[in-house]
């Protein structure tokens, strides 16, 4: 990706020294947009680890992981059925997380979550969140999203508006800063409030 201004850097190499096969093999994405493969559940997951197919036990952790290995399981054929033409429909949430675990398969340095957590409640939300705080340990993790809740834990946050940075910090400074990230977060909060009395 060539920048306006500046270098991407990772692990302190810049992205243009770094192989892009290299790159790929070792970046999981999750994009807000999901394509699913008309194939098996297990297919599906297991499309986004290395060239040959896991062994169950991790096709199964990645799904636990994810938060949809409990779905997967209440269908008769549980990791062996068929989504799309001519399968079963899943839920936008259901696809989401499966498109989680495709990503976290295969054990990648950098983790990108493009407002991935969209399609799901924000109970789901925090099952996959902390789920995912082991997995994004020790390894770079970035996560795109509208939701306040989905990045609070973040060590640092970026408020991006109209393409420019106009806040950065962790959650308590944005919130002490009562800014426009302190503003979305209210709004949130009183819709999250509003949603639990429904």
């Amino acid at each position: 990706y060539d920048t306006n201004g500046g270098h991407i850097l990772i692990d302190d190499k810049n992205i243009k020294t770094i192989n892009l096969n290299k790159l790929r093999e070792n970046t999981g994405l999750v994009p807000q947009d999901v394509f699913l493969f008309s194939d098996t559940i297990e297919n599906n997951i297991a499309f986004g680890y290395k060239n040959e197919l896991p062994d169950k036990s991790i096709i199964e952790k990645a799904a636990k992981d994810a938060a949809i290995y409990s779905s997967i399981i209440e269908f008769p054929k549980g990791f062996q059925t068929k989504i799309g033409e001519r399968g079963i429909t899943l839920s936008g949430g259901q696809k989401q997380r499966i498109s989680i675990a495709r990503a976290i398969i295969k054990n990648p340095k950098l983790l990108i979550f493009d407002d991935c957590l969209s399609a799901v409640d924000t109970e789901t939300e925090d099952i996959i969140l902390n789920n995912l705080k082991l997995i994004m340990k020790d390894r770079t993790s970035i996560i795109v999203s509208h939701r306040v809740s989905s990045v609070k834990n973040a060590n640092i946050i970026l408020v991006i508006e109209k393409g420019e940075i106009i806040e950065k910090g962790t959650h308590e400074s944005l919130l002490k800063a009562k800014g426009s990230y302190y503003e979305t977060y209210k709004i949130q909060l009183l819709e999250e409030e509003k949603n639990k009395i429904e």
